[in-house]
């Protein structure tokens, strides 16, 4: 008998490190059985990518940016993580809504109250099964991009705006304690890798 289906996502400020652990979940949960499709936000349809590279790269105002974001997140959930759930996979994506309200709305002071109506129209109750959460320090996230790679609009912004885009996870966070599982993502990776282990374990995954 097959795993049922699930939708995990994977959140943190740019540099926390989430995006080198998505593939090693996915080779633990095939390994008991599970057909797994690994995706992102903004993208994963090639309408929402063309839309990444607008919200990535060109200037615009948080409410611009807010729609764009759900936008892109509406016809990625109709092409691709509705369908996949409905075949009774697991799902994997880098980044969903809690990004939203902690980019836009902790990042930004845009109204989480428009989010949170934005949230309802575009996916109403569907919500992940697990959010795996990397927390970091702002500067520590900062040290890490730099090493990394070039910059995009969100990245080049300040030591402040990430420390905002912190709180807003902690905000979501302490909302969903259920569903949203903090990872200190300050530790080595292999001291990462074990809180992620022990977040599927505890759920029987």
């Amino acid at each position: 008998m097959n795993p049922p289906a699930r939708f995990i996502t994977f959140e943190g400020i740019d540099g926390a490190g989430k995006s080198t652990h998505i593939d090693a979940v996915a080779s633990q949960l095939r390994s008991a059985g599970a057909q797994v499709l690994c995706t992102r936000e903004p993208g994963g349809t090639e309408l929402a990518e063309k839309l990444r590279e607008l919200i990535l790269h060109a200037p615009m105002d948080a409410l611009t940016e807010a729609l764009l974001v759900f936008a892109a997140r509406r016809d990625h959930l109709q092409q691709v993580i509705a369908p996949a759930l409905a075949r009774g996979e697991t799902v994997l994506c880098d980044r969903f809504t809690d990004a939203t309200f902690a980019y836009q709305g902790g990042g930004r002071g845009f109204d989480v109250a428009v989010l949170a109506q934005l949230e309802q129209w575009v996916h109403g109750e569907l919500q992940p099964d697990l959010t795996i959460w990397f927390d970091l320090p702002a500067e520590t996230a900062a040290a890490r991009r730099e090493a990394a790679r070039t910059p995009d609009r969100f990245e080049r912004e300040d030591a402040g705006f990430f420390e905002r885009v912190r709180s807003g996870y902690q905000a979501r966070a302490q909302a969903a304690p259920h569903r949203i599982v903090r990872i200190d993502a300050a530790l080595p990776r292999d001291a990462v890798w074990r809180q992620i282990a022990g977040a599927l374990e505890s759920r029987q995954w």
